[in-house]
């Protein structure tokens, strides 16, 4: 029922479009508007169903074809490539765009991520009143606690919207996330639909990569996500990739045409009307003629009157003309050629591409007109391309014979009226794998494999002809696949049959007889192997390695014959050239492969690989053969456990000790299961000067899992230093000693300049700018948090006042805490720590990274805050702190005057908290900051407020003592 009405809706829907495309030529009994369920319905169909009804709609395909006049085409004429969008493909191109269109059966990858939505005030409340009704209380660092805490953060300074997600949506969220990535990639099925269970079935065949996208995005199941889909553009191989051979003779199309008056004649060329014969009399009579053939056959010769010349061969015609001159015009000869020729209808018909009638030039032959057509489709036969004259076959053209021999006997030139007759293809064989031409061949008197092979090329240098086979569907519709010997006549004379597939095997991609060398090397590649080679036989010399080769660590990886089991051996190279006849010099086996290491990258890219064939290769009573060393060696890491190994080997593989390395001793460390239940660790002290001087009591063997750690020399490091900048004799870089102090550093430099500042001294650490820097970052994120929930209890609660107020407030301070750099500044007293005394607690120890800047004297004091104006002024000793305050137009209703403080120069800071002396009159130096804050108990019960904005305001006086420098 279902298939009835959707045919009827679609002979309704072309029925519909006939109008629309014919025009008032369609009866009016028959016409009918589509309406827009219809055509929406039509957009939606697949390209080839929109095809087929635009076609009995009467626009395109065949239909138009045939009710097109003739074409005319000269000749002769070039044809050059098409786009790499082939015809078949065309539909899924978007026109547009040029993007490629999804294909059923093509992949896709999916990228998503959670998407970060907004929530408004409102809508805020309204999941907090959800909360509440499902038990979940408000807590302090957000919205709700507990397993229900509602994550908020503010977003905006009108009505702040806040990102809300429960802890539980975030959790499934992630884990639907999840499940999607985990089957990447998608591959959408034969009707082009992605089916998942966690989205159902989504249509997306037809779509480009960016409107699947789109059309993801409109999923109600996806609102949370932000997706992308990508296309994989995936090539098909094997069998898949055949193509069938030579029908890409016809991927052009027709392009710029060139006179036909430089084409040679042939003398066969037979002769009718419209062609012009050019005359040229000399002797007694002189004259040039161009004589056209007529309707009738026969040209108006002067003074000769009516010659029938239609149907007779060039030749002849000529011959004639010549002799009859000769004979009628005493004295005179002529001299006859063809000048233009005439144009001839043929038609070409079958499985062309665009059949129909052509007119072409008289010398065209069977491909001149299958090029004008188009060529010749898929399903059409290459091989069997029929010439008909008055209904019969006058021969047959085999485009194989053109395409692999060159072969253009059968190539027949055209009459008018011929048809070109291209029938359905033959019994085809595909032929796949190491053979010159790859491809779906058409079968002719082709039967057995060693013919088809000649059709392929034959096979490649790669290919094993032993280990070829048939794919093949029985006569019981069952695939089968057959082995044949192409080495052997029995194999070479097995007969094919359609539809069969003959793969041709590659050899093995090892290598026989022959070692491998790898590395850095400057010539690496396969060598010949001979019996009793060795390692120097393929490195003869170290001018074999490239510039900081390690020349004591060769790694050997060998195939042993027991199993395929694998075997890794290590030479020293530079010890084995030294003495060829050597143990180091190891003899080789055959398909050894051979690396060299260099010593500035790690070794990963080839020991890992290894290591995980051995892993794969251990068993209960043989464990992995791995060891590691670690420490001050050049290359730490895992490496291959070898028969006999021992602590210089595995030193050895590391690279040799660093030269920060302790060469006094160094720790093993040994596992065992003794009791097959339990795993044991045993520390074992490795004398190593015993090890470099060769002691085998003290050069141990290894054992699997052995872990070698190379300690570092006591008080060896990256060397420390310090920078001082300013007002010093000698402002610079200087090395420093674990332990130094300032009062050191001061004397190397100098001392002070008669223009120093001393008092306002900036010391600035590294470790401090980044505690400052995770410092900031925990005020902001409670400050944040705090700002959410003020928002949520001012909405709630009545009566409060000046929330507004309060929040634009926050938010300043919120945005400065966010925008403050960390400066990492050490207040210090710079005179009495350059008189301390060795050893006291005011002597500064200095860290790797300090800079010490010592400004020019200065005479400023700076008022800032909650002030009028907020400047600096020229000290002077009378003036007291009211005073600056008063000079920089007094204090702002916003001002908390009973806890103003000063930042001293040296970036110390006084405050009036528990300060009687403060209080009454303040002593003010030069350099001095006084700072009036912000009155923040007036607005919210908040003092974790008046802490953030003393921060700010410290952070800014700090960075500029640093910047005015």
């Amino acid at each position: 029922m279902v298939r009835l009405k959707l045919s009827s809706f679609i002979c309704g829907l072309a029925a519909a479009l006939v109008l629309v495309v014919s025009g008032p030529a369609v009866p009016t009994a028959y016409a009918q508007t589509p309406t827009a369920a219809q055509m929406e319905a039509f957009k939606n169909l697949p390209a080839d169903q929109q095809r087929a009804i635009m076609e009995s709609a009467g626009r395109g395909g065949a239909a138009n074809s045939r009710a097109q006049p003739d074409r005319q085409v000269e000749f002769p004429q070039t044809v050059m490539p098409l786009s790499s969008v082939s015809s078949e493909d065309a539909p899924y191109v978007d026109a547009r765009t040029g993007e490629p269109r999804l294909k059923a059966g093509e992949a896709i990858l999916f990228s998503v991520e959670i998407r970060r939505y907004e929530r408004s005030v409102s809508e805020l409340e309204e999941a907090q009143r959800r909360a509440v009704q499902q038990g979940v209380q408000p807590g302090t660092q957000g919205v709700g606690s507990g397993s229900g805490t509602l994550h908020a953060s503010v977003s905006g300074t009108s009505e702040p919207k806040l990102l809300v997600r429960t802890a539980e949506e975030e959790q499934r969220l992630e884990e639907f996330r999840q499940n999607i990535l985990r089957r990447n990639p998608y591959k959408l099925d034969r009707w082009g639909i992605l089916d998942t269970p966690e989205l159902g079935s989504i249509p997306l065949a037809g779509l480009t990569a960016e409107q699947a996208t789109e059309r993801l995005a409109a999923e109600v199941r996806l609102k949370d996500f932000v997706v992308r889909v990508t296309r994989l553009a995936l090539e098909p191989i094997g069998t898949e990739a055949l193509e069938p051979f030579g029908y890409e003779l016809f991927a052009g199309m027709p392009s710029t045409f060139a006179p036909a008056t430089d084409i040679p004649v042939p003398s066969e060329y037979v002769v009718g009307p419209g062609d012009t014969l050019e005359v040229q009399l000399l002797g007694n009579t002189k004259g040039r003629y161009s004589l056209v053939v007529g309707r009738d056959g026969r040209i108006d010769f002067p003074e000769l009157g009516p010659i029938a010349v239609s149907g007779r061969r060039f030749e002849e015609v000529r011959k004639a003309l010549e002799f009859r001159v000769s004979e009628q015009m005493l004295g005179t000869q002529a001299s006859i050629s063809i000048g233009e020729l005439r144009s001839i209808r043929v038609f070409v018909l079958g499985e062309a591409n665009v059949p129909g009638s052509y007119t072409v030039s008289g010398l065209s032959t069977i491909t001149n007109a299958l090029f004008v057509s188009g060529g010749i489709k898929k399903i059409g036969s290459l091989r069997n391309i029929q010439h008909k004259r008055n209904g019969k076959v006058i021969g047959t053209l085999d485009l194989y014979d053109l395409l692999l021999k060159g072969d253009t006997r059968t190539d027949a030139r055209l009459l008018p009226g011929d048809v070109i007759f291209v029938p359905p293809v033959g019994p085809t064989v595909g032929l796949a794998g190491e053979v010159r031409r790859p491809a779906i061949y058409e079968l002719k008197d082709e039967k057995t494999a060693a013919a088809l092979l000649r059709l392929g090329g034959g096979f490649t240098p790669k290919a094993d002809p032993v280990l070829a086979t048939v794919e093949r569907v029985n006569d019981q519709r069952v695939r089968i696949t057959l082995d044949l010997d192409l080495t052997s006549a029995a194999g070479n004379a097995a007969l094919l049959r359609n539809g069969d597939t003959l793969r041709i095997a590659a050899i093995r991609p090892t290598l026989e007889n022959s070692v491998v060398l790898n590395g850095h090397v400057f010539r690496p590649g396969e060598y010949g192997f001979t019996p009793g080679m060795h390692i120097t036989d393929v490195l003869r010399g170290l001018d074999e390695l490239k510039p900081n080769a390690d020349q004591h660590y060769v790694l050997i990886r060998r195939e042993t014959t027991s199993g395929g089991r694998i075997q890794v051996l290590s030479a020293d190279l530079k010890a084995a050239l030294a003495d060829p006849r050597s143990s180091s010099n190891l003899e080789l086996a055959p398909r050894d492969q051979i690396n060299v290491f260099d010593l500035e990258t790690g070794r990963d890219r080839v020991i890992e690989p290894l290591m995980r064939e051995l892993r794969l290769q251990a068993r209960l009573d043989e464990p992995t053969p791995e060891v590691s060393v670690a420490g001050k060696v050049k290359v730490p890491g895992k490496y291959p456990l070898e028969s006999g190994m021992r602590v210089s080997d595995l030193l050895r593989a590391g690279g040799l000790l660093d030269e920060a390395a302790f060469r006094g001793e160094a720790e093993l460390t040994r596992y065992d299961v003794p009791d097959g239940a339990s795993r044991r660790a045993q520390l074992v002290e490795i004398d190593l000067q015993r090890v470099r001087a060769g002691d085998p009591t003290a050069d141990i063997a290894l054992q699997p899992y052995d872990y070698l750690v190379v300690k570092e020399v006591p008080m060896w490091g990256v060397q420390e230093e310090v920078e001082i900048r300013g007002e010093v004799r000698f402002p610079g870089r200087y090395p420093i000693h674990r332990g130094e102090t300032l009062r050191s550093l001061m004397q190397r430099a100098g001392g002070l300049t008669e223009h120093a500042f001393p008092a306002g001294a900036v010391l600035t650490r590294e470790e401090l700018k980044e505690r400052e820097k995770r410092q900031l970052e925990t005020l902001a994120n409670r400050m944040e948090m705090d700002l959410a929930q003020l928002s949520i209890m001012s909405s709630q609660e009545a009566g409060i006042r000046d929330a507004g107020q309060t929040m634009s407030v926050g938010q300043s301070l919120l945005a400065s805490l966010r925008e403050a750099e960390p400066v990492g500044r050490l207040v210090i007293d710079l005179p009495r720590a350059a008189r301390a005394a060795p050893g006291s607690d005011r002597d500064v120890i200095l860290k790797n990274g300090d800079t010490l800047i010592v400004p020019r004297i200065t005479q400023e004091v700076t008022v800032i805050g909650e002030v009028q104006s907020s400047t600096s002024h020229l000290y002077r000793n009378d003036l007291s702190r009211n005073d600056y305050i008063a000079m920089s137009g007094g204090l702002t209703p916003r001002a908390d005057g009973k806890h103003i403080y000063i930042v001293r120069a040296d970036g110390s800071v006084v405050t009036s908290a528990g300060n009687r002396w403060f209080r009454n009159s303040p002593d003010i130096q030069p350099g001095d900051t006084i700072v009036a804050p912000l009155d923040t108990e007036r607005m919210r019960p908040l003092p974790f407020w008046t802490s953030v904005t003393q921060i700010i305001y410290h952070l800014a006086i700090s960075v500029a003592a640093v910047n005015s420098f």
